[in-house]
């Protein structure tokens, strides 16, 4: 692994060209920077309350841990059940699309690991891949199917590509939502109204209203562009990654295109102790940048 000085690469805007604060997005005069590398493939970024981040490298098989003060990076966890995406809840605990075996895990501070979910209905998951905890502590998480070399099984034992919801009690398993192609990216909003699905497969993202009940009301296209992991910001902005990190409005209008020297970036985050750095996961590398917005808990 490499720790990098100053990554000299300046975002610009994906329309004028120019240093990248369009729309105050960006803090004035900031750059892209190389955080390290020399990783195999980084993905699942979740911030921890104090600022931390915590991402995967699936397939060395471990949890990392980028301290945002010393902006120094160490394993938190190896074997990790080949962790994919990961999100904290407010008391500490972090959750694992532990795709291994199919399963959804709880670690919780002491790094004791619960298995939540292992199936539905008798049968295997397709892989759980990206999740989101609601304020009310249910998690909300995609049900793709990419087929890992570590599985014996070469077929899904369910055809569906759906979302699930876990209730918080961690009892009841539901279907929220169906009719993927790829599902992938999630993320809801703050107060817990509003749900964002990314369709990879099918190059769209979706935007739902959350009932009480943690159901789901009729979907609505946000964009034609899938995504692998997403993010929000507290302007209500919507970031999607795949080609560098693109970022739509509330109203689905693209404003802004950060670009990353790298052919793909998996996932986005933010993170630091005022939530104003935007941290990528991009194929063997991370990056971070500094934004004049704040990201949401």
């Amino acid at each position: 692994m490499k720790i990098s000085s100053l990554f000299f690469i300046v975002a610009v805007c994906g329309f004028c060209g120019t240093s990248c604060t369009a729309q105050g997005i960006v803090a004035e005069g900031a750059a892209l920077y190389l955080v390290a590398e020399g990783y195999d493939f980084t993905e699942g970024p979740a911030m921890h309350q104090n600022g931390d981040v915590y991402f995967t490298d699936q397939p060395n098989d471990r949890i990392l841990k980028w301290d945002a003060a010393s902006n120094s990076v160490s394993t938190y966890l190896q074997p990790s059940g080949r962790s994919n995406g990961l999100y904290f809840d407010h008391n500490g605990n972090l959750f694992s699309c532990a795709d291994e075996k199919n399963e959804l895990w709880r670690i919780d501070t002491e790094k004791n690991v619960t298995v939540l979910v292992s199936g539905f209905e008798g049968k295997k998951l397709g892989g759980p891949n990206d999740l989101w905890v609601d304020p009310k502590g249910g998690i909300y998480f995609t049900d793709p199917f990419y087929k890992r070399p570590w599985w014996n099984h070469t077929e899904p034992e369910i055809d569906e590509r759906r979302v699930y919801y876990l209730t918080p009690d961690m009892l009841d398993l539901k279907i929220v939502a169906q009719d993927f192609v790829m599902p992938n990216g999630i993320i809801g909003t703050a107060d817990g109204k509003t749900l964002y699905v990314a369709d990879i497969g099918d190059k769209k993202t979706y935007v739902y209203p959350i009932n009480d009940d943690g159901s789901l009301g009729k979907r609505q296209l946000f964009c034609e562009l899938g995504s692998d992991g997403m993010t929000l910001d507290n302007q209500g902005n919507l970031y999607l990654t795949g080609d560098g990190v693109t970022i739509f409005n509330a109203q689905g209008t693209r404003v802004h295109h950060i670009p990353v020297p790298k052919k793909w970036t998996a996932n986005v985050t933010f993170g630091g102790p005022n939530q104003d750095v935007l941290f990528i996961t991009a194929m063997d590398a991370i990056y971070t940048l500094k934004m004049a917005v704040q990201g949401i808990r």
